[in-house]
């Protein structure tokens, strides 16, 4: 079983920036992928970025590339989410989740992830 805590969410000013963190505990993670998601209201939940703990590949959805920074600390065993250049439609709440299957290659799709967070709310005002 793992457990994941978020946290840094909060409200920003268009053009802000955030820093998202997921502290990841009860299992070894160096065979896992760690995602975040995002759920607007009225939307459903869709992918922002991945990594994969061993390598450290990443993948991002193309509405945030460019903006936004996803990196581990090993050591600590967590996650992290920098977000810059935040737009109103960035506001969400913030899924952290691992996927226990060994990829490659980060996964995007949300029935993939084994292991969720309860969410961090990202509120951006225009």
């Amino acid at each position: 079983q793992v457990q994941l805590v978020e946290s840094g969410g909060g409200l920003v000013q268009t053009g802000g920036s955030l820093t998202l963190s997921c502290a990841a505990s009860g299992r070894t993670l160096s065979s896992y992928t760690m995602g975040w998601f995002r759920q607007a209201p009225g939307k459903e939940r869709e992918f922002v970025a991945a990594i994969t703990w061993r390598s450290g590949v990443k993948a991002y959805a193309e509405s945030v590339k460019g903006r936004f920074t996803i990196s581990r600390d090993n050591a600590k065993n967590t996650v992290y989410l920098q977000m810059n250049s935040l737009k109103p439609e960035d506001t969400a709440i913030y899924y952290c989740a691992a996927d226990a299957f060994f990829a490659v290659v980060p996964r995007r799709t949300l029935r993939e992830y084994d292991y969720w967070g309860q969410g961090t709310q990202v509120t951006v005002s225009s």
